[in-house]
């Protein structure tokens, strides 16, 4: 009904909003597996078998990037493009591994097989590196805890394509920060995702 100055009366819009729907990343997990290691089977629990665990994760935590190009065409005598194609669509995570000495993280940084970071009698381990490193592909699993609320992003096919300095000082952990880019795998798929969430209420008018 209209007011007297002729204005619209407006109600107040119900804004649903619900915390447990959204997620705060305050713990989580990573593990890498041979090239060609399945998905866990149990999505809920920690992967064992040919996972090996990452361990210590820095505080800055997990980040999942998205790095897309694009080529947009516009017509002649327009000014708005009329399409726009993909050209390029990557996918990374970027964590920092503080367990420097866990065998696994080792491998992964120096692109080297675990089994080549066995002690000596001396307890001592011993690896060189090569000045022409080749591939090395690896199956990642990346898990992100909030409660009762996790996500899990499987990756088949992935490898670490950029590694940062490390610095080795009083007050200082060394970490190894890692950005591992994804491949898509024999179904073009780059990342497999599973996640559990609160039941959603929508509530209708």
């Amino acid at each position: 009904m209209p007011t007297t100055s002729g204005l619209k009366e407006l109600t107040m819009v119900n804004i649903i909003r619900a915390a447990d729907l959204s997620v705060v990343g305050s713990n989580g997990g990573a593990w890498c597996a041979p090239l060609g290691t399945a998905q866990p089977v149990n999505k809920e629990a920690a992967p064992t078998g040919a996972w090996l665990a990452i361990g210590a994760i820095s505080d800055d935590g997990l980040t999942n990037g998205v790095e897309e190009d694009s080529e947009s065409f516009t017509p002649w005598g327009q000014v708005s493009p009329f399409r726009t194609v993909t050209t390029s669509s990557v996918r990374t995570f970027s964590l920092t591994a503080w367990e420097t000495n866990r065998p696994i993280v080792r491998s992964l940084h120096n692109r080297i097989p675990v089994a080549d970071l066995v002690p000596d009698v001396d307890g001592i381990v011993t690896f060189s590196e090569t000045a022409t490193p080749t591939p090395d592909r690896r199956a990642w699993l990346f898990d992100v805890y909030d409660g009762t609320v996790w996500e899990r992003f499987y990756v088949p096919e992935a490898e670490i394509t950029e590694r940062s300095d490390v610095t080795y000082a009083q007050g200082e952990i060394a970490g190894y920060e890692w950005t591992i880019s994804t491949y898509p795998d024999s179904n073009g798929v780059l990342v497999y995702h599973s996640y559990m969430a609160p039941e959603v209420e929508e509530h209708l008018s």
